[in-house]
């Protein structure tokens, strides 16, 4: 971080809010940090949440209302510091930006910095709510003509006599909109762009103008009354998660840090804890960057769990090309939340089902849209899980067969299971002889320009690899052994599911 009153422009460097609240969150997570501590309970909803955001994901709140959906949604503006704004600039301009990425305003100054000078905005400023209902238009969203810059002469399809509202409020930080589908469909479509090309579309004006921004919605499940549908292009760009009401205990625990008296203290050294605040963001490209690495097996599992949603009949529709991607990169996630260095299959489960929610579509006799959406969500995760157990053996299977000893091998980390002994199981020589295939066969197995310089290590030179990374390596690929032989019915299941993780039937 950097000192406001040390702050030096020459020196000083942007970066995008996605990759700010990924640093946030993994230097959070390195010093053994609680990342959202506005919410009580709800372990999974905020698991997935930190997954999305550290993939770069937006996150979709559903839930029924009072479950502080808002709330979760507001706490993440603590991970965002202070950053340089040019002075007056209604977008958030940073001074280090390009013309291309400038306002109207900014950008039709020769030197912006000279002419308006530099300022900082906060993270609370960094934050801006669209509140979704069957009258959010068009204006809240984007914006409205400025009609006292068209008395004074403007043209009205002069980009300067546009006034940006919403979206162009979160530039640089980010957009909330509470109650997504109480939005009429043709609204949201507006969002389509903004999503994927990070940028907003004004037609009347000609322009085309970057934003820098993460999106987080919430809404309630489909079949709720003032429900509208979300259009394809926009729910394939969001990452959906349930959140529930909290459990028992945490309900009580709430309740009483929710007391007024309570409340009040809290209130007051949040005020504090913001005003002592004035380090501004300084970008650690070490910190950005993918460190942990995902085995050859888990990436064909990913792929082969992605074509099955297109094939499996209890779908009526398969994903796209953006939940292999995302799947992937959730996948990464999943490790660096748990300060992992190799993916493993619960790894792997967890990033399809953050997925694979909002983009698959379960047969409607599975799900009765008047249940607990809680309920609704578990089966959707429940169909993901099976349809990645199917991949698993398929991936298994190739391996078992290409390694031509299957069986024996099965057998003899069966009775080991069996008897207690997993920590021995190196002891077998099948077992050692599996593993140096399975590494030797990892280089032809994915692109080596594809890989990062940690998966680099892991498939080219896995003999000299220590620690973590070694213990970590060694325990994904006996789960890969294992796993195949639970499902050839040679290693026992439920003794096996004590040591490893073994996706289960729907």
């Amino acid at each position: 971080m950097l000192d406001i009153e040390d702050f030096d422009l020459a020196k000083y460097k942007p970066i995008p809010v996605t990759y700010e609240l990924r640093q946030s969150i993994l230097e959070g997570i390195k010093n053994n940090e609680e990342i959202i501590s506005d919410i009580d309970g709800r372990e999974e909803t905020k698991k997935d949440v930190i997954r999305a955001i550290l993939s770069g994901a937006n996150p979709y709140l559903v839930s029924e209302e009072g479950t502080g959906k808002t709330r979760l949604s507001r706490s993440l503006t603590r991970l965002l510091s202070p950053v340089p704004v040019i002075k007056g600039c209604p977008y958030h301009d940073d001074p280090k930006w390009s013309k291309d990425q400038l306002c109207p305003r900014c950008a039709e100054s020769y030197d912006p910095v000279e002419e308006y000078g530099i300022g900082f905005i906060s993270g609370d400023e960094r934050f801006s709510r669209i509140q979704g209902n069957e009258y959010t238009n068009y204006a809240r969203i984007l914006g409205l003509k400025d009609i006292e810059a068209i008395r004074e002469g403007r043209s009205p399809t002069d980009p300067r006599a546009f006034t940006g509202t919403g979206v162009f409020h979160a530039n640089r930080g980010i957009l909330f909109i509470d109650e997504l589908p109480s939005i009429p469909t043709n609204i949201q479509v507006l969002l389509h762009t903004i999503l994927e090309e990070k940028r907003v579309v004004l037609e009347e004006y000609n322009l085309e103008q970057p934003v820098d921004l993460i999106l987080i919605a919430t809404g309630n499940p489909e079949g709720f009354s003032h429900v509208n549908r979300i259009p394809p292009s926009v729910l394939d760009s969001l990452e959906l998660i349930h959140m529930g009401l909290p459990e028992e205990d945490f309900e009580k625990t709430i309740m009483l840090k929710e007391s007024f008296r309570v409340g009040l203290k809290r209130h007051y050294k949040a005020l504090k804890a913001q005003s002592d605040k004035k380090n501004i963001l300084k970008a650690k490209p070490k910190v950005l960057d993918r460190s942990v690495a995902i085995p050859w097996w888990s990436d064909h599992i990913i792929a082969k769990t992605i074509d099955y949603t297109r094939y499996c009949p209890n779908l009526d529709r398969g994903t796209s090309i953006w939940g292999a991607k995302k799947a992937i990169d959730h996948t990464y996630a999943s490790v660096e939340m748990r300060c992992g260095s190799v993916a493993n299959l619960e790894d792997v489960c967890n990033g399809l089902k953050l997925s694979l929610r909002g983009r698959i579509k379960i047969r409607s006799d599975f799900v009765d849209f008047g249940e607990n959406p809680g309920d609704s969500f578990r089966k959707t995760d429940g169909v993901i899980e099976d349809i990645m157990r199917h991949a698993v053996r398929g991936v298994g299977n190739y391996i078992y067969e290409n390694m031509e000893y299957g069986r024996g091998l099965s057998q003899g980390i069966n009775d080991y299971i069996l008897r207690g002994k997993f920590n021995s199981l190196g002891e077998i020589k099948d077992i050692k002889d599996a593993i140096d295939w399975i590494y030797g066969v990892a280089p032809k197995k994915v692109e080596k320009d594809l890989l990062n310089d940690s998966e680099l290590k892991l498939f080219y030179d896995p003999d000299n690899l220590k620690g973590k990374a070694k213990k970590e390596y060694y325990y994904s690929t006996l789960e890969i052994l294992i796993n195949t032989g639970a499902y050839k019915g040679i290693i026992d299941e439920n003794a096996a599911k004590k040591y490893v993780f073994i996706p289960e039937v729907f």
